[in-house]
């Protein structure tokens, strides 16, 4: 199944299962962002930008949220 049949398949659906469909893809997103972090930062492709943002809080550049 490509993406138009899918797109097509979703256009056929009761509202109710459209929304349904439309919080576990969020949800799913969600799930895929965070383990893309994860692996990021087992990688350590993030080291630098935390090395960065550790030397900005201890040069007091941080405020509170």
């Amino acid at each position: 199944m490509n993406i138009q049949e899918i797109e097509v398949a979703i256009m056929k659906l009761p509202v109710p299962d459209m929304l349904k469909l439309a919080t576990w893809l969020a949800d799913y997103q969600q799930h895929v962002w965070d383990r893309e972090i994860e692996d990021d930062l087992e990688t350590g492709r993030l080291d630098s930008l935390l090395a960065e943002v550790e030397a900005e809080y201890k040069a007091g550049q941080a405020r509170p949220l």
